[in-house]
């Protein structure tokens, strides 16, 4: 049987519920690598960098490290970014 993250699922399922009646106007050319993405939502959620990290659950040098382009922030982790950025109460509720 495959291993499936929770986590993961848990965020794929509020994607799809976030995501499920809007048409995709985000143009991400389909080749955008994680790190491409990653910028168009960092600068997408309008966030300091510190907000952004709470939001995310992870240090401030970690958004720093994906800034940089040495990190790179996992699948779970941009799909995270994706509802932030749909969505910015979730990322108020998020920082409570």
């Amino acid at each position: 049987m495959e291993y499936k993250d929770p986590m993961s699922e848990l965020l794929s399922s509020l994607e799809y519920i976030v995501f499920k009646d809007v048409t995709k106007t985000a143009t991400l050319t389909p080749k955008s690598s994680a790190f491409s993405e990653f910028e168009q939502l960092r600068k997408g959620t309008g966030l300091k960098i510190d907000d952004f990290a709470r939001a995310m659950g992870v240090s401030v040098a970690m958004v720093q490290e994906w800034e940089s382009r040495r990190e790179k922030p996992s699948a779970t982790e941009l799909k995270l970014m994706r509802l932030i950025n749909a969505n910015p109460m979730i990322s108020k509720q998020l920082m409570e």
